[in-house]
């Protein structure tokens, strides 16, 4: 599993004491303040000291101990943030999308193969789970009623499917 995780893109400079806005790839705004501290790369090398975060919309602006003015705002416009796992508590439920992606996702009765978690798309009511096997994607609502188990540890997902979710007819 990856210890750093995308958080969100830079897009822009907001006023002239060097806050930033954030395009937020996270939940919300409540879990970006629980970092002190966020990275300009998957390593946490570069590290920046997150001294606030509030929202715009939806994007939040952030301040940073090292950046304090306009023209070294300039500089991280287009840059993405990442967060240090251990840094941040989610619920006992949760999972990061970065965890789900290439799972295996099989029949909860059966252990039938469905297919690979491409991506986790969300429009509103849940997360929906992108399963790509031999090319065709397939959309799985995570919803109790078809999501049996996410075991990231074991990379599967277990699902009882609905009637029709992968039927062709």
């Amino acid at each position: 599993m990856k210890q750093y995780l995308e958080i969100g893109k830079i897009v822009n400079t907001h006023g002239i004491k060097g806050e930033l806005k954030l395009e937020m790839w996270c939940d919300d705004i409540d879990y970006l303040k629980q970092f002190n501290m966020l990275y300009l790369d998957e390593n946490g090398i570069n590290g920046l000291t997150l001294l606030s975060a509030r929202p715009q919309k939806n994007h939040a602006i952030v301040k940073f101990a090292e950046i304090n003015s306009i023209d070294l705002a300039e500089k991280y416009k287009n840059r993405v943030l990442f967060c240090n796992r251990d840094d941040a508590e989610i619920d006992e439920n949760a999972n990061y999308v970065a965890d789900l992606i290439g799972c295996s996702v099989v029949d909860a009765e059966n252990e039938a193969e469905y297919g690979t978690v491409a991506d986790v798309l969300n429009h509103g009511a849940s997360d929906i789970l992108d399963v790509v096997n031999q090319g065709k994607h397939s959309y799985i609502p995570v919803i109790p009623d078809i999501v049996h188990e996410i075991n990231t540890d074991a990379r599967m997902i277990k699902i009882i499917p609905m009637k029709g979710l992968f039927d062709e007819d």
